[in-house]
């Protein structure tokens, strides 16, 4: 009986949504605009199709800059419109 209750405890959690986005507005404390370009094939026609979708960003020691290359990943709701924070700075803007 204390084997099941041991295995509910000890379940892995699901993989986190990680993105490579480009900061685009850092003007807000801790928070930062990620643009994240995706490409996809169009329904009909088969095109190729650029999308890009911008996510608010919690960026706990402001460190990130416009232009910066970020990986960004899913996390718990920081605030209305807050689900992902930076995980690391890839390339820092010139």
């Amino acid at each position: 009986m204390s084997d099941t209750t041991t295995e509910k405890t000890t379940e892995t959690r699901g993989q986190r949504k990680v993105r490579l986005g480009t900061v685009i507005a850092d003007k807000m404390n801790k928070t930062v605009i990620v643009q994240v370009g995706t490409s996809k094939a169009h329904r009909l026609y088969r095109k190729t199709v650029q999308q890009r979708t911008k996510f608010k960003v919690h960026d706990e020691k402001d460190e990130c800059g416009v232009g910066d290359l970020v990986r960004i990943a899913e996390t718990r709701p920081i605030s209305k419109e807050k689900r992902w924070r930076v995980l690391e700075i890839v390339e820092k803007a010139r």
